[in-house]
């Protein structure tokens, strides 16, 4: 049982560090669903890629300010 608990907590510690990541990403979904339009048009078109690029940022965010984070302690 206590292999599973420490497996788990891994696994939960890779997607939410220190829980910033996860609401970043929550914000800007809440803020594609709100700018993105809904209407098949020219610009919905690039909705996707623009909300694929905000995400890879948020992720890019993340990593570099972890690796910060870690070489300064």
């Amino acid at each position: 049982m206590k292999a599973l608990k420490t497996a788990l907590l891994e696994v939960y510690g890779l997607f939410v560090e220190d829980g910033t990541y996860a609401l970043d990403i929550l914000i800007w979904v809440v803020l594609a669903a709100v700018l993105f339009p809904r209407e098949p048009n020219a610009a919905a078109i690039w909705s996707g890629p623009v909300f694929f690029l905000g995400l890879a940022a948020l992720l890019a965010w993340n990593v570099i300010r972890t690796a910060r984070k870690k070489r300064q302690s």
